[in-house]
């Protein structure tokens, strides 16, 4: 029951930061391009693989890993918004764009999530 708690408290936590990024986005950046989706998924890589770094380093017990693993980083990152996202780009006949789309954030998400372990690697 309290890992559930923790995973609640974490989604609770990490999707205003979602919505936060989005709208910051939107406000500096005023693009066409789903700017706020992306970089939401970035952060969430990133901070991710530091934590399941920590985690196996055993600087981050099974409670800090339902409430920033699953609870936040969960919340933080989406992959269902970023397959719409590639559907309506594909659908209005902006194949390329989407395909440059998943490519990026594919390649770029790994390479993150990477970075994140290396350095909760190096801190412990």
């Amino acid at each position: 029951m309290m890992e559930w708690l923790l995973v609640l408290a974490g989604g609770a936590l990490g999707a205003p930061a979602r919505y936060l990024i989005g709208a910051a986005a939107k406000e500096h950046l005023r693009s066409s391009f789903h700017w706020g989706t992306f970089l939401a998924n970035m952060a969430a890589a990133l901070l991710l693989g530091f934590l399941v770094q920590a985690g196996t380093e055993g600087a981050l017990g099974q409670t800090g890993q339902a409430l920033l693993s699953t609870g936040f980083c969960g919340a933080l990152s989406t992959w269902s918004t970023f397959s719409n996202e590639v559907h309506a780009m594909a659908s209005a006949a902006r194949v390329a764009g989407a395909a440059v789309y998943v490519l990026v954030t594919v390649a770029l998400g790994l390479g993150l999530s990477f970075t994140g372990m290396a350095v909760a690697q190096a801190l412990w």
